[in-house]
């Protein structure tokens, strides 16, 4: 049921002596749907891709960028790694705003401290403002309140579809707001080399990015009214008081099936931030360029983007979140496996773009399906403290596989195909089939042992749920029930139900 009216409108009886609404009536009118949740979504995309493309503007241009801050490309390097060094100790404080406080104040305290963070880094590169020693720290100072704006982005995606989106549309909203970051990240990869390339000026760079950033601030200030809609969605919406947050955790860490989920798919969180940071590094030991590694980065984001669409629509529709979560991590395997062995070859670049796109179209696309997974699994656990421990871990093993990785290459002394940076030469063969032996380990436990029930979709179909579905016929379960409410002088109001 889909109801436009703003809240606290009239109400009344049509005349004195009115029939009462039949159960099947009153059943209809517990769950409606409001268009503003289309709002929220594209101001939740906007805002994840906008803090995307900030997390990731120097990275394509870090020799450029190092020379006007006047700091070394490892310097430059600690403009992205903020991000990931905040968002652990800065999660746990999310979780718990989401979770207790609710999607408005979390989104609009986002959206402020990306706009904020924007804004800084234009004023660090404006020269009459700021002398040249003073350029890096107010960069950094303005990419650190981009990156306390992640954790309150990365997290709502989860929240919103369970608070605004029927169940047959949760998953297609989840992967809509979710795969926007990758799209940023892939923005930010194309867009700064080409200003730089085409203006060569820093600040025109940073007032470019910082558009994006104050217009989504705008939007989610002015057009978010609520944390939640007047009537929930669905019966677990309806519901939706959650448990809190040390009660939640206490809770997860005893639901065998959420901890296998936590370690297997943080592990594989772990494995793409790997391989998105670490593969130009990987391919230019055997001649492969950078421009071809930002190409088959490319390929990675953009077919796991189409994965992400197709498979969020089909498990709306199947509900079959375990099947396809368990079908994706044994392809994605497959994919992973052929990329250690094909980017140690040379001269094989259809082979590497290939296996790069069958990664990302089958290992990115599970991101959002797993988050869902994680919040059927756990339910009543509050949608924020579910996925976001799986943040957490996927960011923490994402520093752990790091470190190891790197540690297990060696220099090579002589390698005539190598167009790395100079000192940058290193075998990359035992740390890629290391990197696809743990993506094969913990798809294999995930296979074998993950079972779970889906507890919000049981919690919808109890006694009064079920009495309003069998109402309608199974043609209906995804129809539009449109709440039509008019008002005359000698009406309060009318109420008519249009299926259609």
């Amino acid at each position: 049921m889909e109801d436009d009216r703003p809240p606290g409108s009239g109400s009344g009886s049509e005349k004195e002596v009115q029939n009462e609404p039949s159960p099947d009536e009153a059943d209809l009118d517990r769950f409606k749907v409001y268009r503003m949740r289309w709002f929220i979504l594209l101001v939740l995309c906007l805002l994840n891709c906008s803090n995307a493309m900030l997390w990731l503007t120097f990275a394509p241009v870090a020799d450029e960028s190092g020379a006007v801050l006047g700091v070394t490309v490892e310097q430059v390097n600690w403009l992205s790694l903020v991000y990931m060094v905040l968002a652990i100790p800065l999660s746990a404080a999310t979780i718990w705003m989401l979770d207790s406080c609710g999607l408005r104040p979390t989104l609009i305290l986002g959206a402020w401290l990306n706009m904020l963070g924007s804004v800084l880094r234009v004023v660090g590169v404006l020269g009459q403002w700021v002398p040249p020693a003073g350029r890096f720290p107010v960069v950094l100072g303005g990419q650190l309140l981009c990156a306390a704006a992640q954790p309150l982005v990365i997290f709502s995606p989860t929240k919103l579809a369970a608070v605004w989106f029927p169940q047959q549309q949760r998953a297609s909203a989840n992967m809509a707001a979710s795969m926007a970051n990758p799209l940023g990240a892939l923005i930010a990869n194309i867009l700064s080399p080409f200003i730089m390339n085409f203006f060569g000026d820093l600040f025109i760079l940073l007032l470019v990015y910082s558009v994006p950033a104050v217009v989504v601030c705008c939007l989610a200030t002015v057009g978010i009214r609520s944390s939640a809609p007047p009537t929930p969605p669905s019966a677990s919406a309806e519901h939706s008081n959650s448990e809190p947050f040390l009660q939640g955790v206490r809770l997860l860490l005893r639901n065998r099936a959420y901890l296998l989920l936590l370690v297997c798919f943080g592990s594989g969180m772990a494995a793409f931030t790997c391989f998105s940071s670490l593969l130009e590094q990987i391919l230019c030991v055997k001649g492969y360029t950078n421009d071809f590694a930002g190409v088959c980065g490319a390929l990675f984001i953009l077919c796991g983007a189409l994965g992400a669409a197709a498979l969020g629509f089909y498990v709306d529709r199947s509900r079959k979140f375990t099947e396809a979560t368990k079908v994706n991590m044994c392809l994605s395997s497959l994919g992973c496996s052929a990329f250690a062995v094909f980017s140690q070859v040379r001269s094989q670049k259809v082979a590497v773009a290939v296996v790069c796109s069958v990664f990302g179209l089958f290992g990115f696309s599970i991101y959002p399906v797993a988050m869902e997974l994680s919040v059927e699994c756990s339910y009543p656990v509050g949608e924020a403290t579910s996925a976001g421990l799986i943040f957490i871990a996927g960011q923490v093993l994402s520093v752990v596989y790091m470190f190891v990785l790197q540690a297990l290459t060696k220099p090579l002394a002589d390698s005539p195909l190598s167009v790395c940076a100079e000192g940058g030469t290193f075998s990359w063969r035992v740390p890629v089939l290391v990197l696809a032996g743990l993506w094969c380990l913990g798809t294999c436990v995930f296979v074998c042992f993950f079972h779970t029930e889906y507890k919000r979709l049981r919690a919808e179909e109890e006694p009064g749920v079920k009495k309003n579905n069998s109402t309608h016929t199974p043609a209906l379960t995804h129809t539009t029930h449109t709440h039509i409410i008019t008002h005359t002088p000698a009406l309060s109001h009318t109420h008519n139900s249009t299926y259609t």
